[in-house]
């Protein structure tokens, strides 16, 4: 039998011309597999695995949330003896560890402690409210604050007090009711909350300016004493805020918090075009409906307790997505960084001059330049449409 004539299995294993070849078009296909698996993990995750469950851990945003925890808990220690009447830091202390008079006490535990705890929770509740509008309209500017979210709950607010002789507002629960009002009139002059981004920005605009002109008409017609008290509400203010306020507060964010968390893992398949989103088991239209539901009740609630404090909802979601990464939604870190600037803000108002300033005037004041730079940065492109 001839050498051609012998079956291929009798070759010594270095005798087959195509080993080789075979062996490196497997290492490529190895390679290629590889790299594949690769691609599909964010670059801000790492994949966990125990038995058959794996995961995605999102380290970078959960280094973010430690970090910024870390700046709340400076930020409330910093709040906590921070003073507008001149208490000393040995004052503040006694009045928070029970040791001091009567008086100290329950200005640092009755008055002091609750206020900082309502803010840290309104300005949670406008970061994430400001998330979930940016993401749904697919524009940083559209925010509850400029597209009249909060302008309708100023105004429910503030028609709660006319005729009055007091000067106290009205009842915070008709913030959002308010706020559903002016998104409801949003919405339908827009076309609907799937529409262009900027079409829900102009219209927004427009809304927000004639709501807030009927609301300065109504103090106008007010006499000065309800028309001082108000005013400085209108501009934001957690002045007087107490636990009264704080535990339905708290209350409302355990339910709304977890479901815009879910809201927030939808709109991250909302960023592919709607019939990519279908194909993956999202019902386009109810996600978009009830993520402008939470965004309303979320800002309604906030404005209705603190007033109109503005710049957070704007630059609570864009500090956070620098800070987690632009493949999520950064519902907690919008959270947390709303938090620490409204417990900031409130902290450096009761110390900066010798009367108190509302926390609105301050976050207004650093709202501009940071405006600015949203508007002109590098990065100012707009956020994915979803």
């Amino acid at each position: 039998m001839s050498t051609q004539e012998m079956p291929e299995a009798g070759l010594p294993e270095d005798a087959d011309p195509t080993r080789g070849e075979r062996a490196t078009q497997g290492e490529y296909a190895k390679r290629d597999e590889h790299a594949t698996r690769a691609d599909v993990t964010p670059p801000d995750s790492t994949p966990v695995r125990v038995g058959t469950f794996s995961w995605l851990f999102p380290y970078r945003s959960a280094l973010a949330a430690v970090g910024l925890t870390l700046v709340i808990a400076v930020v409330v220690s910093l709040a906590t003896f921070a003073s507008s009447t001149g208490m000393s830091f040995s004052d503040s202390l006694s009045g928070l560890l029970g040791t001091g008079d009567s008086a100290t006490v329950m200005l640092v535990q009755d008055f002091r402690l609750p206020r900082i705890a309502v803010g840290l929770m309104v300005g949670a509740a406008l970061g994430i409210a400001g998330c979930l509008t940016q993401t749904l309209a697919g524009n940083r500017l559209a925010t509850p604050d400029i597209i009249g979210v909060n302008e309708g709950a100023t105004a429910a607010v503030v028609a709660s007090v006319v005729g009055s002789s007091t000067g106290m507002i009205g009842d915070w629960w008709l913030g959002p009711i308010g706020a559903a009002a002016a998104a409801m009139v949003v919405v339908a002059c827009a076309g609907g909350a799937g529409s262009g981004g900027y079409r829900i920005l102009v219209v927004g605009i427009g809304v927000s300016t004639v709501i807030g002109a009927v609301t300065d008409l109504v103090m106008s017609r007010e006499n000065d004493n309800t028309a001082g008290g108000v005013f400085l509400w209108t501009v934001g203010s957690l002045s007087g805020r107490d636990w009264s306020v704080g535990t339905p507060l708290s209350v409302i964010l355990l339910v709304l918090v977890p479901l815009s968390l879910v809201a927030g893992g939808r709109l991250q398949l909302l960023r592919f075009d709607d019939d990519m989103a279908a194909t993956l088991g999202v019902n386009v239209r109810r996600v978009r409906a009830l993520t402008l539901a939470l965004a309303v009740a979320l800002s309604g609630v906030a404005v209705g307790i603190g007033g109109p404090i503005a710049f957070v909802a704007l630059a609570a979601p864009v500090v956070a997505g620098r800070l987690s990464g632009p493949t999520r939604v950064p519902v907690i870190g919008s959270a947390l960084v709303g938090a620490a600037l409204v417990g900031a803000a409130d902290a450096l108002g009761r110390v900066v001059a010798p009367v108190e300033i509302p926390v609105g005037v301050i976050t207004s004041v650093l709202g501009g330049p940071f405006l600015l730079w949203v508007l002109f940065g590098k990065n100012s492109e707009q956020t994915g449409k979803a």
